[in-house]
């Protein structure tokens, strides 16, 4: 049976997406350029003892500086409703595998041998793939062992997190910070490694992160 929304369960998704990227309530405010208080447990509640919702803006900038989905969050929210929540196995790889080579057709969907199955709840798009990350270049969003989902059918609209195959075989993640029909601007997560522009003829295929664990 469906239940309806309540703001305990809102709350604890809240904090469930800041423990999955390894922040806390406060440092999840801050990284989506609000009061570093305005999830803080005090703030829940009026002084009169009502529930304090969080309001529709914070929950945005939320989900945009997480690179969640609407329906990743929703998911956070459903948690535990239903403990036989559909779920699907999608191929696995390591992202520094995923640049040798072979694992992807040209339109960025998987292919070849050499690919992993791992579980996580079921997408729209049959062709999602994971890939595992390694090295810092995506810190303090993505660390080693973290897995992404990547959803080659999703549409890909600026500020997204994206996975980008170049013509020369590189794979990168990067976010996408501006696409003209002349250049394509990806700024890196860590400050400490180059953003890069590319010309669109330089990339075979931009497909986006629609979910993490971590």
């Amino acid at each position: 049976m469906t239940r309806s929304l309540s703001h305990g369960r809102l709350w604890a998704a809240i904090d469930r997406l800041a423990a999955r990227h390894r922040l806390t309530a406060s440092g999840l405010a801050k990284a989506a350029g609000l009061d570093p208080t305005t999830f803080n447990k005090s703030k829940r509640v009026t002084a009169a003892g009502r529930p304090r919702w969080p309001n529709t803006e914070s929950l945005a900038r939320v989900l945009d500086a997480t690179g969640s989905s609407l329906e990743a969050f929703l998911a956070l929210v459903a948690d535990g409703e239903s403990p036989a929540r559909p779920k699907r196995h999608v191929p696995l790889i390591g992202l520094a595998q995923a640049g040798r080579g072979g694992f992807f057709d040209d339109a960025g969907f998987p292919a070849g041998a050499g690919w992993e199955e791992v579980a996580f709840p079921d997408f729209k798009d049959e062709h999602a793939y994971a890939l595992e990350v390694s090295g810092d270049s995506m810190e303090p969003f993505y660390r080693e062992g973290d897995i992404i989902v990547v959803s080659p059918a999703a549409d890909v609209r600026r500020g997204d997190r994206v996975v980008v195959k170049t013509v020369a075989d590189e794979v990168m993640v990067k976010v996408l910070a501006r696409m003209t029909a002349n250049r394509v601007e990806l700024k890196s997560f860590n400050p400490a490694y180059d953003d890069r522009v590319l010309k669109p003829e330089e990339i075979l295929w931009m497909a986006r992160i629609i979910w993490a664990s971590q």
